[in-house]
């Protein structure tokens, strides 16, 4: 497996950043850049910055170690990789480590917003889950609760859900999964807050798919249609953190795994108990 990590400090100062505001409602901002080198194009975003305080978050680091959870869980993904690199923002030049990913389009594919695609095509008095299960995404979307659950994502609007079409091909499939920043421990930015953090803790999160509640969708998945996942184990810890020593802090590492391993286990009672 590959690790995902680029530690050699890279210059990455040419890149243009635009602010995206969390649709979470949590303070701070997402920016945002690209650059399409020999037809390929890279987008980059940082972790959460503040004007006055500059880049403070991990959520560049979310995005790698739910990278490695879904390689080891084998659910198709889109990959993340985490820079070391100097930026440049509003001329004022920060070391950080931030994110690029390649676009998962396919040649000739466009892509629609979940959201504005269920709009366009739903039946009258259709739920969106259940409009994905009549276009065939069942499995995908029963994998999806699966990670939202694991991961506590808070940020699974209807927006970052993507449908890919090609017209040429005339196929329609859901993007691989992606934007997994907001996700595990974002919300810790200081030792008191991850002392007190109850990792089971079910936190009300932006679902376009079900209730707020990621514990209570797991019950949108049928008896007999669980996922088919590769099994985590203990020994997974060291792959998802592997290389982190020095980015983010031992005692954040301890409780992401935490969080993961605690919740993996109790996904699998659930399956159990059905």
């Amino acid at each position: 497996m590959e690790s995902g990590l680029i530690t050699q400090k890279q210059d990455l100062t040419y890149l243009s950043w635009s602010k995206i505001r969390h649709s979470s409602g949590t303070a701070g901002s997402f920016l945002k850049a690209y650059s399409e080198l020999g037809g390929r194009k890279i987008y980059y975003k940082l972790s959460s910055f503040d004007s006055v305080l500059g880049i403070t978050g991990h959520e560049c680091v979310n995005e790698l170690i739910v990278d490695r959870l879904l390689t080891v869980l084998d659910i198709e993904h889109l990959h993340y990789q985490l820079l070391h690199a100097d930026v440049l923002i509003n001329d004022q030049p920060y070391e950080t480590y931030l994110c690029a990913s390649g676009d998962f389009k396919r040649p000739g594919e466009s892509k629609t917003a979940l959201d504005v695609y269920y709009e366009m095509e739903r039946l009258p008095g259709e739920t969106p889950l259940e409009f994905c299960e009549r276009k065939g995404w069942a499995d995908y979307i029963y994998r999806m609760l699966l990670v939202d659950y694991l991961i506590l994502n808070r940020d699974r609007h209807g927006a970052n859900i993507e449908i890919l079409r090609s017209s040429k091909k005339k196929t329609i499939r859901p993007a691989p999964l992606f934007d997994h920043g907001l996700s595990l421990l974002f919300y810790c930015t200081d030792e008191k807050a991850l002392n007190a953090c109850d990792v089971m803790a079910d936190r009300p999160s932006n679902t376009f798919i079900g209730s707020k509640s990621v514990q209570k969708n797991l019950n949108l998945i049928p008896q007999g249609r669980e996922p088919e996942v590769n099994r985590l184990k203990e020994t997974d810890r060291f792959f998802l953190m592997d290389g982190l020593d020095g980015i983010i802090s031992g005692e954040l590492r301890d409780k992401i795994w935490e969080m993961i391993w605690k919740r993996w286990c109790a996904y699998e009672d659930f399956c159990h108990s059905r």
